[in-house]
């Protein structure tokens, strides 16, 4: 058995197939962990999803922010922009499947017996192993309610629920939970998380943020901790314990496997359509 984890896919469809082939992928066998934003910018998303979702027990996912926009253009919550590359998964026939799929996935994941916490954006540095778990088991949970679009999607816009606080309870709490797993890279001085910088790291330190993942983190004490999300990282970080993905590969860069058992990195480059 070989376990494998993913970057952002972001519909690059030809490109994961491509990777899986290099290290001959088997889902008999094998387990694959994605990271998040397996939709949006590529040009696949539909091929994507139906391939994930057809690995059934091999494929362990978290979503992430793109992941969650597609659920609220499912539910006619956002209006779809043409950038998102979504028009053929919004209309395929089986759409209706594939969300009920996206909804049963957590926000976070452990792969326990090696000490690897996986989330789409990272984990915010007030929270330990526990905490982020039963966060996601929260939001996990209410993504499955009947009335998930009403009582989450529709409300889940926010940039004010910035800040942890741990007595908060409903739907503040769940919000602050998706805000953090799935949208975060800067923090600022005061652990509140910034919603707007996407600069590479030593840009927007320059501003008084710091990276998340550089303020002393609970979570990372004895876990190594995988996330994507921050194409602008291409992968490098400057601390152990840490598994950047996201390598811009719906950017015209490269998509990112990391096998875990020999501690590889295999990479495949953006291809060019004919």
């Amino acid at each position: 058995m070989a376990t494998y984890f993913v970057g952002d896919i972001q519909g690059c469809f030809d490109e994961l197939q491509a990777l899986l082939a290099k290290v001959a992928f088997n889902p008999s066998k094998d387990e694959l962990w994605v990271v998040g934003d397996m939709v949006a910018r590529g040009t696949q998303s539909l091929e994507t999803l139906r391939y994930l979702k057809g690995l059934e027990g091999s494929v362990k996912p978290v979503l992430g922010n793109h992941d969650l926009h597609l659920m609220a253009l499912h539910a006619k919550v956002k209006r779809v922009n043409p950038k998102d590359n979504l028009g053929a998964l919004l209309e395929a026939p089986d759409l209706n499947q594939l969300i009920d799929w996206l909804r049963l996935q957590p926000l976070a994941r452990e792969l326990e017996s090696h000490a690897i916490l996986m989330a789409h954006a990272g984990i915010p540095p007030q929270w330990d192993v526990k905490t982020a778990l039963e966060e996601s088991r929260e939001v996990q949970q209410a993504l499955a309610e009947d009335d998930y679009v009403e009582g989450l999607i529709a409300r889940m816009y926010t940039n004010s629920i910035s800040e942890w606080h741990p007595q908060a309870k409903g739907l503040n709490r769940l919000v602050y939970t998706i805000n953090a797993l799935t949208r975060m890279r800067f923090l600022h001085s005061d652990g509140r998380l910034d919603f707007d910088c996407k600069l590479p790291p030593s840009e927007g330190e320059k501003t008084g943020l710091t990276p998340w993942y550089k303020q002393p983190g609970r979570a990372m004490e004895r876990h190594t901790l995988v996330f994507g999300h921050w194409a602008a990282l291409m992968g490098q970080v400057d601390r152990p314990g840490l598994q950047a993905l996201d390598t811009g590969c719906c950017w015209g860069q490269y998509l990112t496997l990391w096998h875990l058992e020999s501690n590889q990195k295999i990479t495949q480059n953006k291809l060019k359509k004919s």
